[in-house]
Formats: structure tokens, sequence, C-alpha cells
């Protein structure tokens, strides 16, 4: 319990949510994921999700008097980046070129001029990297 967080976990919407409250605070309470939440669920709920999460291994507390302060083990980059590469290996068989493209085609015109430049200075860092880690 608390270990390590498991690599393949899929969080349900609710823990999504809760996890979010607690990556844009950094740290957060029962109650006060409760009312960022907008007090949608029980309290009680709440508290059940927090120590699912944390027997998942996803968060940890430490206690402030009889409080239980909750934070993710991870930051939200390091989640993010193997929710992302669970998304690509189910989705898209592994591909991230497979990704890319459906993103890029689902986007039907939405990304501005910049947002494009942005992700081709991204394309050419990372084929700068291949190159050096070819030679």
């Amino acid at each position: 319990m608390g270990g390590k967080p498991d690599k393949e976990a899929k969080f349900s919407k609710r823990e999504s949510e809760v996890m979010d409250v607690l990556f844009q605070n950094g740290s957060a309470t029962a109650r006060e994921v409760w009312t960022a939440l907008g007090e949608s669920r029980t309290y009680s709920t709440i508290r059940k999700l927090l120590s699912i999460l944390e027997e998942k291994g996803h968060v940890q507390h430490t206690t402030e008097g009889s409080t239980f302060v909750y934070s993710p083990k991870e930051k939200r980059e390091k989640a993010a980046s193997s929710a992302l590469g669970r998304l690509v290996d189910t989705f898209f068989h592994g591909s991230v070129e497979g990704a890319v493209s459906s993103l890029l085609g689902g986007a039907k015109g939405e990304l501005s001029s910049e947002e494009l430049d942005r992700i081709s200075a991204l394309i050419e860092d990372a084929k700068q990297q291949a190159n050096k880690d070819t030679k």
C-alpha cells in the first residue's frame, strides 16, 4: 500500500477529477478537494477516492494536526507522459506518427499559425536530437 504508482493504472473519471485538483494546487485536504469540485460529490466520497488513490500509490499524505494533506506522488508532466504513452499504445498501436496525424487532422483548422510553428520547432528539435543519438 502507498508504494510506487502503478505504471498501467488508469484513473476513473472521479479519480481524474481529484488528481486534477491536486496537480493544480500541489496539495490539498479532502475538504479543499471537495470544495474545488463544486461539492458535486459527497465529502465522504472524496475522502474515499483520496484513500483509494493513496492505496494505488498515486498520492501521499502528511498530517497537519488531525487533518490529512494530500499531494500527488508524481508531477503532472510525468503522469501526463505516462497516460499519453498508454493512449498512443492503445489507440494508435504505438505509432506516435498516427497520434500526431490524428490530432492535426482532427483539429480541422483549429490550430493557429503560431501553434503550428511551435509544433514544427518541436519536430525540428526532435530530429536534431535523433541525429545526435545516432552518431
